[in-house]
């Protein structure tokens, strides 16, 4: 099931789902004491959850795990071993993880996860592992789209409730700034369902983050382009709660470490199509921390 809103209503939207989601996490985090470093070494081993329908981040072929996780595992599983404990991985469906996250029943999400401001409201994160600046994607051999400009009016799909939708204002202020407007916004439950409409022509573009939109014209590249940016940056990353700031430096020595090995750069370029080299190698923790790294105004 698909819904359309029209654009006046996007500030109102954003400004519901963030104080949403800021309720729902304060509420998970006050009724559940996150375990930090201490308490993961006692008990033995780091309880990391993560989903399987994400590609190219963690997906099943033939009933067995593949993707950027999958492979980062061993690296990942080695490195806290020399720390004194295992890492155990369990499953979960996209809707419920991080909330089971914020409230203890895990100590990190172990996926891609976008950065975004009411996330960071709850939860810290890692360094970032991939990029996640928005792109479009149109149908291949769709003359009527090849810029910014040309965007303007047409119809965009995205995943309702996305971080993606949450930074579509800057989508909005780019196409104003050239005298254009944004075009009517379907929201939908899942990526599979926006292509199909994409591919049949009852959408003009879709709205991805960077990595996904490499995913899916390289699987596709005889019904899909990938067009321009439109935002600035963004970042996947892992969401670790507030409360576990010793937890959140030991992964950012963790990700430090495979940077500089060139473990991280060979894993995008195989996972991703890409490298991101510029990527920071600090955690974010904060709101203003992360719109000045996105360069979001």
């Amino acid at each position: 099931m698909k819904h359309s809103i029209d654009t006046p209503s996007l500030a109102k939207a954003h400004t519901l789902l963030r104080k949403l989601a800021l309720a729902a996490g304060l509420l998970g985090a006050c009724l559940t004491a996150q375990a930090d470093l201490a308490d993961v070494k006692a008990r033995g081993y780091l309880a990391v959850a993560t989903e399987d329908d994400y590609a190219p981040f963690n997906f099943i072929v033939d009933g067995k795990p593949e993707g950027f996780h999958k492979d980062l595992l061993e690296d990942f599983k080695a490195f806290a071993g020399k720390s004194g404990f295992d890492v155990r991985q369990e499953i979960l469906p996209w809707t419920g993880l991080l909330a089971s996250v914020a409230s203890g029943q895990y100590d990190m999400g172990y996926t891609g996860a976008l950065v975004t401001d009411d996330r960071l409201r709850v939860f810290n994160f890692a360094p970032p592992f991939a990029s996640a600046q928005h792109y479009y994607v149109k149908r291949k051999g769709d003359d009527s789209i090849g810029d910014i400009a040309s965007l303007s009016g047409k119809t965009v799909g995205l995943q309702a409730g996305s971080a993606l939708l949450a930074r579509l204002p800057e989508l909005k202020k780019m196409l104003e700034a050239g005298g254009g407007k944004l075009g009517k916004v379907v929201e939908y439950p899942s990526y599979p369902e926006i292509y199909a409409d994409l591919a049949n022509g009852r959408l003009d573009y879709v709205v991805n983050s960077v990595t996904s939109v490499n995913d899916l014209v390289k699987a596709k590249p005889e019904v899909f382009a990938k067009g321009l940016p439109v935002s600035g940056n963004g970042f996947a990353a892992w969401p670790v709660p507030k409360n576990s700031p010793e937890l959140l430096k030991l992964l950012t020595t963790f990700m430090q470490e495979v940077h500089a090995s060139g473990r991280l750069a060979e894993l995008q370029q195989k996972w991703f199509g890409e490298s991101f080299d510029d990527l920071p190698l600090e955690p974010i923790t904060s709101v203003k921390q992360f719109h000045e790294l996105a360069n979001i105004e």
